[in-house]
Formats: C-alpha cells, structure tokens, sequence
C-alpha cells in the first residue's frame, strides 16, 4: 500500500498520486520578512522538509518551492521604522530565515521566488481576470477580485459564501462591491516609499498578497501541480483566496492536495506575535539545541496542536540522547548504508510514513530499533537507525559531539564581536549588525537584545 495523505480539500485521507508518474510538484507558503522567524514558521517549514525529504526516500523527485514574501504593509512599517530600505531590511531578514532553517537541518527548497521579481506575472494574472469579468477596479484605484462570481468560493474552509459573509465586519467602505471581495492591486499611497510602487495599467500600486502565491505558482509548477501546503491559519481566507483566483483564470484545479500543518501553541494557546506569546527560533537556540529542537518539532504529527514548554524541549533531549546512546555502543558500519524497506523495521517506518506522514508512529519504530542495536551490538541494525533517522533529518551527528556536547567558550572574541555590532547598530549598518550574529550563532553563540544592553550564552548541548 503506497502513500496516503490528508486532504483538507476533502476533508479525507486519499491515496496520493502525482499529476506526472514519478515527479512531485510541491508548493509551501512561506514567510514574510519583516522579523525574525518564530516557532511557528519552524514548525511549517519543519512539516514540509519531512514531507519532501520522505517523498524523496520514496522515490520521486520533487520540484519544492516555498516562497518569500518581501513586499507587505508590515515591510514597509519596519523598513521605514528602521530608517533604511525595504530591499535591505527583507535582505537582512531572508539571510536570518536561511541561518535558522540551516540551524535547524531545513534543505533548500529547489526555488524560493520573491514577490517582488514577480510582479509582471502577478499582472498577467489580474489582467486575465479582469477580461473575463470577475476582477473590477474600484473607485479608490485599487483591483478588487469579486468573490461571488466564482462559484466554488469556499470549497477548502467548507463553508458557503453567505455563511463566510455572515461572519465578514468588513464595512464595504473602501470601492469593494462585497466585503468578502479581496484585493489583487493596491493602489500607491503618497506616503509610501518609491520601492513599494511600480507602474502598472491600473497606476502605480503593488500587488495584494493572495496573488502573488497564484503567479509564482503557476509561472514555476504549472497551472495545475500536486501538493499546496502550509500553516492552518493560511487555509482562510489565503489559500482559499488563491483558489479562486487561479482556477477562474486558468478554469483547472490549482492544487490535487491541500496540506494544512497545526499551530503551535504556550499553555494550549495559540502562540502568534499579536499575543506576545510567541519565541523566535534564535531564542530556542539560545537555550536548547537545534537538534533536539528539531526532535521535539518532529515527533508530532504535523497536523496535531504543537505545545510548546521548556519540560516538553527537555523531555525531546533525554529521548534523543536514549537513541544517540545506542549509536554510541555499536561501531559504525563502512561504507554506504541502502535500506532494504523489506526489513521489518523499516517496513514498519515505512508503513507509519505512508499513513500522512505518521512521524510519531515512525519515531516509536526508531526506538523499538535503538532498543534492539542495545541487545544485538549489531552493526547492520546500527546503521538502519542512523539511516531511518536520516529521513527525518535526525541522528546524522557522532554520537560522542551530541552526549557530551558543548565546550568551554573564551569571552573575549564574543564580547569584542557585540561591541562592534553596537556599533554597526549605531551607525545604522544593520546588514554588518545582522551578519555578526549569524556569525556567533554558527559558533553555538546566542545573543539576546533588551533595554538593558545585550547579552550572549551558549545554546544549551
């Protein structure tokens, strides 16, 4: 029995297969860069490197894209907040993004576009759309995209028009015909930096975010392509926004299957910036490591409620060091190491992982096998946990460098290196600041800002 995943499009598990044998056309929904990345873009960007790392193991090839949205009103808030560019202000945050999936084993997606190098396609697109009726201009210059003339809005949320309107407080107050209707064009403010405008046949402005996911998309994937992924608060009015768009300009499905990762929440409630719940990836690393960071994000079920405490981190390290310490007592195998997915434990891995993904299923076999590697002293078995591991990015490090971890750290390099990012600070150089703590946090070395001045320590071993 081959891989079956969840479809929040149905609402079912269905058996997965690719519009094109052998090939996966893959696309995530990724961050916006205006700030650093919190646990929340970990646990999306963690849920779909398994996704695409055991659709690999399984054969295919896969085309991954994840996009970066780097024009946004939160953008341009910061960047003039800041004092410097947009362009250099979402440079900064997209090379944070990278140390952090880095840190935490993320691969590369095979193309992570930018909004703002797509602009004449998401054009097309709203032109496209305009011809055939279903997108207007409104009286205060925006492109709006009317809802009601596509008849399968609200097919992913699962719910109709009139009830999403009924639950809609926004006052038709702006040119839009409905309150559900969402923009494609926003007009150019005065008040808005030249870069966050470019001309266009509906006047200066710059796209809306729902479509630029449709042009990169299509323009990368095809108009039709296999797996949309992304966090669940995407699933409205976002995806189901990129829905219509798509499929009333090109009349095909945009995706086969929808895949929806769960939140993550701080004492069972949601964490998100706007509670002040929430911690970056760069403050976890401070204190735990990315492994075992990467271990507790894993091991749930990428669909279930991720909650998140210090007890439930250090819990994730003890039981990562059980499976460390029975690498630790077997010498490793030579030479490479090819899974025979017949062998019963890793027809058992595989079983779990077929079934949408079934991490903690496939974790459990990872400790059944650790506890057999313990009795046998088996070299072969040994090698089977590290390469099982590998497919969730896992137990890849010598097994000595995890369980002692850590080392002694000379204060002075540290303290020389935080004096001269106040300094690039201060002379508002943020690309030299940023770039001193990318350079400490390779080094195992966290710095932590506050009003009190800046502090560092090591991520925890």
């Amino acid at each position: 029995m081959g891989l079956r995943l969840y479809n929040t499009l149905s609402g079912q598990l269905e058996d997965f297969t690719p519009l094109q044998a052998g090939l996966v056309r893959m696309y995530v929904c990724g961050m916006t860069v205006y700030d650093n990345c919190h646990l929340g873009h970990a646990r999306s960007m963690l849920a779909f490197d398994v996704v695409q790392r055991w659709l690999k193991a399984s054969g295919y090839q896969v085309t991954y894209v994840r996009n970066v949205t780097d024009i946004d009103d939160k953008i341009i808030r910061r960047a003039l907040d800041n004092g410097e560019t947009i362009s250099a202000l979402t440079e900064r945050m997209v090379q944070s993004l990278h140390q952090d999936a880095d840190a935490l084993g993320i691969e590369r997606p095979t193309h992570e576009p930018r909004a703002t190098a797509y602009v004449p396609q998401m054009l097309s697109l709203i032109d496209r759309l305009e011809r055939q009726g279903i997108a207007y201009r409104a009286a205060n210059h925006d492109v709006n995209f009317a809802v009601r003339k596509f008849q399968g809005y609200g097919k992913l949320s699962g719910k109709s028009i009139d009830e999403l309107r009924a639950g809609e407080r926004v006052a038709v107050d702006d040119g839009k015909h409905d309150p559900l209707d969402f923009v494609l064009w926003k007009s150019a403010k005065a008040s808005e930096p030249q870069e966050a405008k470019w001309d266009s046949a509906y006047g200066s402005g710059r796209p809306g975010w729902h479509i630029e996911c449709s042009a990169m998309a299509c323009e990368l994937l095809g108009e039709s392509f296999d797996i949309h992924g992304g966090g669940a608060d995407l699933q409205f009015p976002h995806h189901e926004n990129e829905i219509a768009q798509s499929e009333a300009a090109s009349g095909k499905p945009l995706a086969r299957y929808w895949m929806h990762n769960g939140f993550v929440t701080r004492d069972n409630e949601k964490m998100s910036k706007s509670l002040g719940n929430f911690f970056t990836i760069k403050e976890i690393l401070a204190r735990f490591d990315a492994e075992t960071t990467r271990f507790f994000v894993v091991r749930s079920h990428y669909r279930s409620a991720l909650n998140y405490s210090d007890a439930h981190i250090e819990d994730a390290r003890v039981a990562l060091k059980r499976l460390y310490t029975s690498l630790q007592a077997v010498a490793p195998q030579p030479g490479a190491y090819q899974i025979d997915w017949n062998a019963p434990y890793a027809d058992r891995f595989k079983a779990a992982m077929d079934q949408d993904f079934g991490t903690p299923e496939a974790v459990a076999v990872l400790f059944d096998l650790a506890s057999e590697v313990n009795r046998s002293r088996s070299p072969p078995l040994s090698a089977l946990l590290r390469a099982l591991g590998r497919v969730l990015g896992l137990l890849q490090s010598p097994p000595e460098a995890f369980l002692q971890g850590g080392s002694t750290v000379d204060a002075a390099p540290i303290e020389a290196l935080i004096a001269e990012r106040q300094a690039a600070k201060a002379a508002r150089d943020f690309a030299r600041a940023d770039a001193i703590r990318g350079a400490l946090l390779a080094q195992g070395i966290v710095l932590k800002d506050s009003a009190q001045g800046t502090t560092w320590e090591a991520a925890t071993p």
